[in-house]
């Protein structure tokens, strides 16, 4: 079917309508193929019609000459109860030279599940009337896929939202840079965001959409709090929702699970680019020891046209909450408890939290259990950290807790420390940024890595151990480090004690695309901080990522009450040490008298 025609007519236009339909299953597409070619072409576009409804929705538009070739088409239609129609409108102002044509109509997808015999199994749903045999993830996700509403029956409403009648009990999140927006039919600029919400199939039916045009810059943020559920076991909560990313200038779209409210949590899935015009269903299966909360965070590309719906947001399996608990911290990045045991310590000793036993201070984040529960060694850095527990094993970032006054809390577009790991890259991070951890040598296993997309050149960030009261004459730090990018910065190990903070190990630019080995001596020392220093490079494309950070033979010398065997040395001060340790220039006896002139 073509329109050949030259013409000086105001106000033109030629009508293509097709047939009325009963209605549609929530997985239907049209798709055609279109021609729209000559210097004054013209605008073309398709509309639905439904039965009931005055107002029609556009689905798909062509504005101007789209050159001498045929091309596809393809509508996501998705469940339309109603009877419907379609009305094809080519549109011609004015002066019109062209040729517009359309051909290969094609409807796929779009009959209702077919009525089964039987439904056996413990993920099968049986529909009521229509009698199909459904999964049963597609239970209460506000879509009509058996076609006679029973998926859709009893659902408790607190756990679903399809944005209708407002945000229902998801919440705008106050910490973030801007807000989701809720509106009917399509976003105000042309070439991105939704035509229309995924709920009804229509410009009626409302959705929330982030706003990427002026005043947002690029990498601004906005976060979409659930509600707060209550622990789940493997598996049994599930969260679907649909998302649009349309727009040459799309950034990303995230997900993240968080237990204490005034963090940013843990990444369960994102999608990051243009995903084409269409609503995408996403079902996340959700894990947790403790009651926890969803976000659902949108970020702003570099453009105009990067706009990012949501619709149709549910819970399964999952029941609600009441409210997280929050993070208290000391400026060493660890919690302190409320009380203590009764104890006589004095102000220079410290009290084990669970006999009250005092021990001297320097015993404290030591390397050395004194008490009999640990806990003079619980509030310091862990001998061995491989992030596999998604926690930091006591590092923390001093500069982070000046800004936020809480460890942890999300401070956007500031050049830090973060855990991550190489299935939640995009795709731009794969060429510098690790695609496996050093620990299990997977995608899932997880390190700690400076983003160099945040900050600026030179632009430095640290992560230090609490004090560490005192080392051995052997201790040593041993980590694996990836530095691979065009515009690596550097890393480099210091020590800080009081003022003083000396430089111990350096490393700068590109590395390759390995993990590589490290060795930084630390020996006896007092009193003292070790920091992990990444410094940023001139572009995104450098960022520093560390695992697998162990202390080794850091404990300090333990005066024996036994005497030195035949095998041993003793140290001017009783210390004992093992001969082979005489005179090799390292100070084991820690006053140096192992090597000594005179042995």
């Amino acid at each position: 079917m073509f329109i050949l025609k030259k013409s000086s007519s105001i106000s033109q236009i030629a009508r293509l309508q097709s047939p009325k339909f009963r209605q549609a299953g929530s997985n239907c597409t049209l798709s055609f193929w279109y021609y729209n070619y000559g210097p004054s072409v013209g605008a073309a576009e398709l509309k639905l019609l439904v039965d009931g409804l005055k107002q029609p929705t556009v689905l798909w538009r062509t504005y101007y000459n789209e050159g001498n070739q045929w091309l596809k088409a393809v509508i996501q239609l998705g469940r339309l109860p109603h009877p419907f129609l379609f009305s094809l409108d080519k549109i011609s102002l004015g002066f019109y030279e062209g040729v517009s044509a359309i051909d290969d109509i094609r409807f796929e997808n779009c009959a209702l599940p077919p009525p089964a015999l039987s439904c056996e199994g413990p993920n099968r749903f049986w529909c009521r009337d229509t009698k199909a045999c459904i999964d049963s993830l597609l239970l209460c996700d506000l879509v009509d896929d058996c076609g006679d509403g029973s998926d859709e029956g009893s659902c408790n409403p607190d756990l679903q939202c399809n944005f209708e009648n407002g945000l229902c009990n998801w919440e705008q999140d106050a910490e973030d840079d801007f807000d989701w927006i809720r509106i009917q039919g399509p976003t105000p600029t042309v070439n991105t965001g939704p035509l229309k919400d995924h709920t009804t199939g229509t410009a009626g039916g409302h959705y929330l959409y982030l706003e990427s045009s002026e005043p947002r810059q690029f990498r601004d943020q906005a976060v979409l709090l659930s509600p707060l559920f209550n622990p789940s076991g493997s598996g049994t909560c599930v969260f679907r929702f649909h998302y649009h990313m349309f727009g040459k200038e799309v950034y990303k779209l995230s997900v993240f699970q968080r237990t204490v409210s005034n963090t940013k949590g843990w990444l369960l899935w994102y999608k990051f680019g243009n995903q084409e015009n269409r609503w995408i269903r996403q079902t996340l299966f959700i894990s947790s020891s403790k009651p926890f909360q969803i976000l659902v965070k949108g970020t702003v590309g570099d453009g105009f046209t990067g706009d990012i719906g949501l619709d149709d947001m549910s819970f399964l399996g999952c029941t609600l909450y009441r409210n997280l608990p929050t993070i208290s911290t000391t400026t060493s990045g660890t919690s302190v408890p409320a009380t203590l045991p009764m104890n006589n310590c004095t102000e220079k000793e410290f009290v084990c939290r669970a006999s009250g036993h005092c021990i001297q201070m320097i015993q404290k984040c030591d390397f050395r259990p004194d008490c009999s529960d640990k806990s003079d060694e619980s509030a310091c850095v862990m001998e061995v950290c491989d992030f596999e527990d998604k926690g930091l094993c006591g590092w923390y970032q001093p500069a982070l807790e000046q800004m936020s006054g809480h460890y942890s809390v999300l401070i956007t577009n500031t050049f830090q420390w973060q855990l991550g790991r190489g299935a939640n890259l995009y795709p731009e991070q794969e060429q510098h940024c690790p695609l496996t951890d050093h620990t299990t040598c997977t995608e899932e296993g997880w390190y700690l890595f400076a983003d160099s997309s945040n900050g600026e050149f030179g632009h430095t960030a640290d992560i230090a151990t609490p004090v560490i009261s005192l080392t051995g004459p052997r201790c040593k730090i041993i980590f694996w480090n990836y530095m691979n990018g065009s515009t690596i910065g550097s890393l480099e190990v210091l020590c800080k004690s009081g003022n003083k903070t000396s430089k111990l190990w350096t490393q700068s630019s590109s590395q390759g695309p390995q993990w590589n080995r490290a060795e930084v001596f630390l020996g006896i020392r007092s009193n003292f901080q070790v920091i992990f220093r990444a410094k940023r490079g001139v572009s995104y494309m450098g960022d520093v990522a560390v695992d697998d950070i162990t202390f080794e033979d850091c404990s300090p010398l333990l005066i024996s009450d036994k005497p030195c065997t035949s095998e041993e040395f003793m140290c001017a001060n009783k210390y004992c040490i093992p001969k082979n340790n005489l005179c090799d220039f390292v100070n084991d006896c820690a006053d140096n008298s192992d090597e000594s002139p005179s042995i």
